[in-house]
């Protein structure tokens, strides 16, 4: 696989880069759920933080779930 990233089709780009959004929102959700546990066992206090956490987590997921079949080129 080419180094450069402007040697990489269209396709290629576009591929790699939904796969990147896809892993940093899975780790961003997985990292809320993991807080959200630490204030349910006690080790964050808790400030109504973990449910909102668990909803983050969730909105995270479900529209990760339409970003592989979205429309593209739309900020």
């Amino acid at each position: 696989m080419p180094r450069d990233w402007t040697l990489l089709t269209d396709e290629a780009q576009l591929h790699l880069a939904r796969e990147a959004l896809a892993r940093a929102a899975e780790i961003i959700a997985g990292q809320a759920e993991i807080l959200a546990s630490e204030i349910d066992v006690g080790t964050l206090a808790d400030r109504g933080g973990a449910d909102a956490l668990r909803l983050l987590a969730a909105i995270i997921r479900m529209n990760e779930g339409g970003a592989n079949g979205g429309v593209a080129g739309r900020a």
